[in-house]
């Protein structure tokens, strides 16, 4: 019996650090998909629009379900329209940003600069809610963008693409998902994570659905079959891995969580190298390990002060542990 009772929290620990790794994996496939995309649909508009639109009835139902089982009276007016328009900058706008982007950078270089939205939120946090930076924050910030800056500039643009160009692009996308966590860290207290991020992705898709119309004709929507199985799998892998860093969050704590989810990049780059045979030399990997190392610090010092802060600062946002972000 005593066994049992020492087996098991080791057990539900194991299970916990699976589904994180197991939603890595996820997110990190989904740059990969999307450049897998482009090679029968070079079209970032068309590529978007059927992605969203495939995982729209999923959010339609968090919605309703939300709704049903906690009252449709969650929130006001007020809160609902901010979780509307931060859809439509967090995701919408970022989303574009980045799947345009990713038609000029690999799919691993892309990943990495996306991630540099974690910073970004520690940066903003401490300009307009007050989080104190320290000197080995200054640090840890400092080992990232050198890390970012030596990938750069090892790393070579392939014939008709622009390295410039789709760096900023994506770049961008980072700081606008930075303020959409900073900007919604009040709102979702309030609505709820559920019915805020419902709200936020039924609105970037409507966007996205607008951006389609605007731009492309209803037969654009007529691609290869593999495309098809491309946007579907890139739902999964967007929608699923949600779930597994939810219930991870339960069982092994944020900590782990953003630990094991700052490998994320790296693995980004690893599938890029075996499915797409983009380069991954050691000097992408070093840099690509300087921005990992230098993330983690800050989130791991985010957690040191995040009860303290959370006292005198209740808007701030918890967001490291978060891997999901566009695509």
């Amino acid at each position: 019996m005593n066994i049992d009772n020492q087996r098991s929290p080791s057990a539900y620990w194991v299970i916990g650090a699976g589904l994180c790794v197991s939603a890595v994996v996820g997110f990190s496939l989904r740059p990969v998909l999307i450049k897998a995309a482009y090679v029968d649909t070079p079209d970032p508009v068309t590529i978007l629009a059927l992605r969203m639109i495939i995982a729209l009835p999923f959010f339609i139902g968090m919605a309703t379900w939300v709704n049903v089982k906690h009252g449709a009276s969650g929130g006001s007016v007020r809160d609902v329209a901010a979780a509307v328009g931060l859809g439509c900058v967090g995701y919408y706008a970022a989303s574009t940003l980045d799947f345009v982007g990713l038609q000029h950078v690999p799919a691993g270089i892309g990943r990495l600069i996306l991630f540099l939205y974690t910073s970004f939120v520690f940066v903003l946090s401490s300009l307009f809610l007050g989080a104190p930076i320290r000197g080995r924050d200054a640090l840890a910030l400092m080992l990232i963008y050198a890390g970012m800056a030596l990938v750069l500039l090892v790393t070579t643009s392939t014939p008709g693409q622009n390295m410039a160009l789709g760096a900023t692009l994506i770049l961008a996308g980072a700081l606008l998902v930075a303020i959409y966590l900073v900007s919604g860290s009040q709102v979702v207290r309030r609505l709820g994570a559920i019915r805020y991020t419902s709200y936020a992705m039924i609105s970037a898709t409507i966007c996205c659905i607008l951006q389609f119309a605007a731009m492309r004709p209803l037969s654009a929507l007529d691609v290869p079959r593999s495309t098809v199985v491309l946007c579907i799998t890139l739902t999964v892998v967007s929608v699923l891995p949600e779930l597994f860093i939810a219930e991870a969050l339960k069982r092994i704590g944020a900590n782990q969580v953003a630990t094991i989810g700052a490998l994320g990049p790296v693995s980004t780059m690893i599938f890029g190298y075996a499915a797409l045979g983009e380069t991954m030399t050691m000097l992408q990997l070093l840099g690509a390990s300087l921005v990992v190392g230098g993330i983690v610090a800050v989130g791991r010092a985010q957690d040191r002060g995040g009860q303290s802060r959370a006292g005198r600062h209740p808007a701030l946002p918890q967001t490291l542990p978060s891997m999901r972000k566009c695509s």
